[in-house]
């Protein structure tokens, strides 16, 4: 486990402009909106119109809240959400977290990995398994061998691959009436399919891999500006945690509003044309191909590939990170592969078992369900477990949580919790 860096003078960070101050939590929003997140949003759209965009207005808060917590662990321990389950819980906790991790990740590699390839069929032509291994490759080469500054800054600049879903709804018709209407009145309806589709996205948008990746890309960030973690000197932490609620809810502030721009281009297209029935993202293009025109297919088709591109390096890093964190390796992307064999074997092992499972007989549809599932399963206990760390004084010193900070914590593990029950007894 890679120590905590040596304290500098002051734990404040210099004046930067918003761009620099946008970092873990704009990518760990982008990263939200991976090809599974674009299939589930795409469903929901085709499925029900307009009638569920409230949705994102919704789960916006809830996940805001828990990825700032979790980013807040980072930054105030020096550590990651499973070193700190390994100092403070019972290694039992531990391991049953991180195992649950690591499944739902690579269902979720696999998935995400086999959507790029399709997508890029559907565009290009050619063989999809083909593409899935070579995106895999190219995702590990460069979370391997480019300096972690460059790649961390790639990333962020990758985050515009979303705005092509924005694109999509200006090139397609919309009734801005109903869309609007929509996505602010809220309109519940107590039936299987409502709760069924209202599961799936609180499981897409509020999602354990992201927790992992939050929390160890804020202890990079201290590595690389060379801060001390924040309850080595709390009087100075101010500027960092108002940092990281600035980064946090503009992220996820993004991720929510692309997945609105989704839901809005498939209610008026799709559903528009009674297409209700969609289970994958490159359906989703393939199906807008012959009712929205080409250019309409190809940027949708485009943002799968894209938006992969940025999920793929976060699940296979949110994994490294815990699994580093559990046997106290050497970890870190901001260190060089001498440095951090077995993080990086990690990375490389997890990706390529996504695309090893794009070679057998593995239903991509039911890949998504499972993973959901293993998701659910993880996400309400591990929230609840973050609450516990995030307002132990033992572990946090001066910097627990704020009271609203705790009310929107458990909030949110409470919704998760019905929401997973919801799920297996929907």
């Amino acid at each position: 486990m890679v120590a905590p860096p040596q304290p500098t003078a002051s734990a404040a960070a210099p004046p930067r402009s918003l761009l620099q101050r946008l970092g873990p939590g704009l990518v760990t929003g982008a990263a939200d909106d991976d090809p599974s997140g674009i299939a589930t949003y795409s469903q929901v759209g085709a499925q029900f119109g307009y009638a569920l965009g409230w949705t994102m207005l919704f789960s916006y808060p809830l996940m805001s809240v828990i990825q700032a917590i979790a980013a807040r662990i980072g930054c105030v321990t020096g550590y990651g959400i499973a070193q700190n389950l390994r100092r403070h819980y019972p290694p039992w906790l531990l391991y049953a977290v991180v195992l649950l991790l690591l499944v739902a990740n690579v269902i979720n590699l696999a998935a995400d990995l086999g959507a790029m390839g399709a997508a890029l069929t559907l565009l290009v032509g050619g063989p999809h398994q083909l593409y899935a291994v070579l995106f895999g490759v190219v995702c590990v080469l460069l979370q391997t061998f480019v300096r972690y500054e460059r790649y961390a800054a790639g990333l962020k600049w990758m985050t515009l691959s979303l705005f092509t879903y924005v694109a999509v709804v200006f090139a397609v018709h919309v009734p801005w009436g109903s869309a609007l209407y929509g996505a602010l009145v809220p309109h519940v309806v107590f039936d299987a399919a409502h709760a069924t589709a209202m599961v799936a996205i609180l499981g897409t948008t509020i999602s354990p891999y992201l927790f992992f990746w939050q929390a160890g890309q804020e202890v990079e960030e201290l590595h690389r500006r060379n801060i001390k973690p924040l309850y080595v000197g709390p009087r100075a932490a101010g500027p960092e945690l108002a940092r990281i609620r600035m980064d946090t809810m503009v992220g996820m502030g993004v991720s929510n509003t692309i997945a609105l721009f989704i839901i809005i281009a498939t209610a008026a297209t799709l559903h528009a044309t009674g297409v209700t029935d969609i289970q994958t993202s490159s359906q989703a293009a393939e199906a807008l191909r012959p009712i929205a025109g080409v250019l309409t297919f190809a940027l949708f088709g485009a943002g799968i590939v894209g938006t992969g591109m940025l999920a793929i390096p976060v699940l296979a890093g949110s994994a490294a990170y815990a699994v580093a964190e559990v046997f106290r390796w050497p970890q870190g992307l901001d260190r060089l592969l001498g440095e951090a064999k077995a993080f990086y074997g990690v990375i490389a092992v997890a990706t390529m078992g996504g695309v090893a499972l794009n070679f057998t007989t593995l239903d991509p549809i039911k890949a998504l369900y499972w993973s959901a599932v293993v998701n659910g399963v993880l996400a309400a206990p591990l929230m609840a477990v973050m609450m516990l760390i995030s307002t132990n004084g033992r572990v946090m010193g001066r910097l627990t949580l704020p009271r609203w900070m705790v009310f929107g914590g458990w909030l949110a593990t409470v919704v998760m919790a019905l929401a997973t029950i919801g799920f297996f007894v929907i």
